[in-house]
């Protein structure tokens, strides 16, 4: 057992308690006040771990609440691991309390929301500081924690906090997957709607946040008495990047849809049942290095005579957001909705071969024993808009922690093994 790995261990508990500290804060985005641009709940996780750094030793600096760092020692900071304390929204379906981390013992599992998204990889990089710093681990480069509070919502953390504050040239998230993510498919988030009067459907209500497949959709009819009824469509929840893992249960209402609506109508043939990358809206793009695209109908609301509608879209590295938004945006006006907003960023990649990069994955080799390697995906990390970024972590292969889903976990040894790498990369990179 390595001296990190020794450390950790001494310290499990302390990691465990921290964590159901920061799963008890539901920090989901609230509304802006003074003092807390994303609602109070996101501004008090990040106290929490900036008070939990200050007691550590390490130099905190708080930027408004809007994000917060904690340089390890006193060096000009080289790397930074860059991990966030907001959630999503917490949704159906958990067969126990979200904000109270629960532990199976049967199953090795810590359970709560944020426990792999993001916070248990906060808490993982946390203590890797702690054990790189108190081991006294011989470094020549400085390392800085850095905590965000909005990257459920579109990053205006991070965007804030380097107008103010400058980033180390290295940087990682453990807010994806092992190996080394190093290339992210480009993204829109559409939101469009229209005015909405149909004799039969009084209601319809879907999906409660545009970057996962909604779990359930409720829509509301007239009946042949006076109470009217209610239809409840069921499917499974998943990130929108991954939308081959749920079922989505809008599609599966318009799939059944037999009325006269025309803007139902529409939305039935631009986005069929089972059909995950957009090809009926005109897309259905790969390339060889991403893979085939993603296109989520996500959301789907009526309120006070108007339909709203949200579309999660990840689209491969060879094409533009210019080009997949005039696609998207022309279909959804022939058929008759406004756009409200189009809003995305290009595609990401950084080279495999640079140093960084490579010895990411030295350590992930040592660590794990497995072979490393660099992989694309669809959801975007943290590090998207940040140039020679990667996600390094916190999920391991072919495991899946249910993130943005109902009974979000990470397992206890595997909430050691990220501490464990990223004391091993901070070492790797910095001495």
């Amino acid at each position: 057992m390595t001296e990190i790995r020794k450390y950790l261990e001494e310290h499990k508990q302390e990691m465990i308690d921290l964590l159901t500290e920061l799963v008890a804060i539901p920090s989901v985005q609230g509304k802006a006040e003074e003092g807390a641009p994303f609602g109070k709940e996101p501004a008090r996780a990040l106290s929490v771990m900036l008070e939990k750094c200050r007691e550590a030793g390490f130099q905190v600096d708080n930027v408004e609440n809007y994000a917060g760092s904690a340089d390890v020692n006193e060096l000009e900071p080289a790397l930074a691991v860059l991990s966030h304390l907001d959630v999503v929204p917490v949704g159906s379906g958990w067969t126990t309390d979200p904000f109270m981390l629960r532990y199976e013992a049967n199953t090795d599992k810590l359970i709560g929301r944020g426990a792999i998204d993001d916070k248990g990889p906060a808490v993982a990089a946390f203590f890797a500081a702690r054990a790189v710093k108190e081991l006294g681990l011989p470094l020549k480069k400085g390392i800085r924690l850095i905590f965000g509070t909005n990257e459920e919502n579109g990053s205006a953390d991070l965007a804030y906090y380097r107008k103010k504050r400058e980033l180390p040239p290295m940087v990682f998230t453990p807010d994806g997957e092992y190996p080394v993510i190093n290339a992210e498919k480009g993204m829109l988030r559409i939101y469009f709607s229209s005015d909405f009067d149909d004799d039969e459907i009084i209601e319809i209500q879907a999906g409660t946040v545009i970057n996962a497949v909604p779990q359930f959709c409720t829509v509301t009819m007239e009946g042949d008495e006076e109470e009217p009824v209610e239809a409840v469509y069921e499917g499974v929840s998943a990130h929108a990047s991954t939308p081959e893992k749920g079922e989505n249960a809008i599609t599966q209402f318009l799939d059944s849809y037999c009325g006269e609506d025309m803007l139902i109508s529409s939305l039935a043939q631009l986005f069929p049942h089972g059909e995950i990358n957009g090809k009926s809206c005109g897309l259905g793009f790969r390339d060889e290095l991403s893979g085939d695209m993603t296109c989520v109908l996500s959301m789907l609301n009526t309120e006070n005579g108007r339909i709203y509608g949200g579309i999660d879209i990840r689209f491969p590295l060879d094409r533009t957001k210019a080009e997949v938004s005039e696609i998207i945006c022309g279909k959804l006006m022939e058929a008759g909705f406004d756009i409200d907003s189009c809003e995305g960023v290009e595609p990401h990649c950084t080279d495999e071969n640079s140093e960084f990069v490579q010895g990411l994955l030295r350590v992930y080799e040592r660590v794990t024993g497995d072979k490393g390697r660099c992989i694309a995906i669809g959801g975007g990390t943290y590090v998207h808009e940040i140039e020679g970024g990667v996600a390094f972590g916190a999920e391991f292969p072919n495991e899946d922690g249910r993130m943005h889903s109902p009974d979000e976990f990470i397992t206890v040894a595997n909430l050691l093994k990220n501490a464990e790498i990223m004391a091993e990369a901070m070492a790797e990179l910095c001495s």
